[in-house]
């Protein structure tokens, strides 16, 4: 079977990005074809061929998407030919591809009442949202919570799903459009970081006193309004770095500023086992088939403009999801 895969042979920037041809081996046991009709793209897909996500060279790029089986492997008794199926696993790369082999340990089904590009769009972002609010931080009814980069793909889904907890959700985002766009989501207050003091903002929507948590998927750039944007035993969760690493936090400023919690977490680590990711995806699924979760698919891209789609979103030009589409 003839694929067409992205693949980097060298870390850099969107120009290392190569369009490959090969031929794609049978399922091995455990595994079966899948044929990509969606691909999810994220973030972290920047930080794999940025080389700030170190991976074995040369590699695939992509970690979500949708499509259907067309070959089982041996051992395989959940899934057949024909069936939908999706995923959204970290340490698996190569989703970037027309098809592929995978795991179905790490496999789901698609649920009927979902478009396939709806699930590569919201399935890798949906899991981080539900990890982050339900289980790292478990955000209470009446809670104020902060979000970074409020108009991203994860942003637009936090502040639907926090405000479906019954949290104040406050949000962050650059420019008066991305600030609309984060408002009709779900965002009780979106802050303009590029015209506003976030800290000034923060305490004058709470009354002084701080958010209990803020998620923070920034990094460098945002470390310090998040830091003092917290109340007393606040939880600073820093889940992301797209304008680099945040600076190291030393256990005495953690002290000094109101016994704060700092987390790095992963998605990888929050659906280790089969049975948590699949636990997430549904809880994923149930909240979009009950319309807490409404879905901005802002940009789709030919598999063939990848580079262009790592340009866009490096460079803060896309809002909400992005997907690629195999030709």
């Amino acid at each position: 079977m003839k694929v067409t895969s992205v693949r980097i042979h060298s870390t850099g920037g969107p120009e290392v990005l190569q369009l490959e041809s090969h031929d794609l081996p049978d399922p091995g046991q455990g595994e079966v074809t899948i044929r990509h009709t969606a691909i999810g793209f994220n973030f972290q897909d920047i930080y794999t061929r940025s080389g700030l996500y170190p991976a074995p060279l040369p590699s695939g790029l992509g970690t979500e998407a949708a499509g259907v089986v067309e070959k089982v492997g041996p051992g395989v008794t959940d899934f057949k030919v024909g069936d939908r199926v999706c995923y959204a696993s970290g340490p698996i790369l190569g989703a970037c591809s027309s098809a592929r082999n995978y795991p179905v340990a790490r496999l789901l089904h698609s649920p009927d009442f979902m478009k396939d590009d709806e699930i590569a769009a919201i399935l890798l972002k949906g899991m981080t949202v539900e990890y982050l609010m339900e289980r790292c931080y478990p955000v209470k009814a009446g809670q104020h919570v902060l979000m970074h980069a409020a108009a991203g793909g994860v942003g637009l889904l936090a502040g639907q799903w926090g405000k479906s907890m019954g949290a104040h959700m406050i949000g962050v985002a650059g420019g008066a459009e991305k600030v609309a766009l984060a408002k009709a989501n779900g965002y009780e207050h979106c802050i303009d970081r590029k015209e506003e003091d976030i800290v000034a903002r923060v305490k004058e929507i709470t009354g002084g006193k701080g958010v209990p948590v803020v998620y923070d998927s920034v990094g460098k750039d945002s470390f310090d309004a998040s830091l003092n944007s917290l109340m007393p035993r606040g939880y600073f969760v820093s889940f992301g770095t797209t304008t680099g690493a945040p600076p190291p936090v030393a256990a005495g400023t953690l002290q000094k500023m109101g016994s704060l919690y700092f987390t790095r977490p992963t998605l990888v680590t929050y659906t280790a086992s089969t049975q948590e990711l699949r636990d997430s995806a549904a809880a994923v699924f149930a909240m979009f088939k009950k319309g807490a979760l409404k879905l901005s698919i802002n940009q789709r891209y030919a598999l063939g403009d990848v580079a262009k789609a790592h340009a866009d979103l490096e460079n803060g030009r896309t809002t909400g999801s992005s997907v690629l589409i195999p030709g």
